[in-house]
């Protein structure tokens, strides 16, 4: 069993940054695509950014699109999202997850929040 949990969530104001951060743990971690997904109240779960294994195949919403930056260090078992100039529509709870297999991701986290004020 894969287990997520995020980390470095906060409160910031509008322009801000934050960088939060998903650790997996467990006896073997797969080597398989990563993503983090944002998830308002009453709204479906969004994609925020996908990740490939190595790093290179990368993918952004359009609204994350020139402001957050994906990456994973595996050494460290460790995904990442940089977020900048945060706007009050990022406001979210951000969530990691792991290892799309038919069209759905097999292990998640429980997500860090995200609240940005103008």
């Amino acid at each position: 069993q894969v287990h997520l949990v995020e980390s470095g969530g906060g409160s910031v104001q509008a322009g801000g940054s934050l960088k939060p951060s998903c650790v997996a743990s467990g006896d073997m971690i797969p080597a398989c695509e990563m993503a983090w997904y944002r998830q308002t109240p009453g709204l479906e779960r969004e994609v925020v950014s996908t990740i490939g294994f190595r790093g290179d195949i990368i993918t952004y919403a359009d609204s994350a699109k020139g402001r957050f930056t994906v990456s994973r260090d595996n050494a460290k078992r460790t995904l990442y999202l940089q977020m900048t100039d945060l706007q009050t529509d990022d406001t979210d709870v951000y969530t990691c997850a792991m290892c799309s297999v038919n069209q759905q991701y097999l292990y998640w986290g429980q997500g860090t929040q995200v609240t940005v004020s103008s």
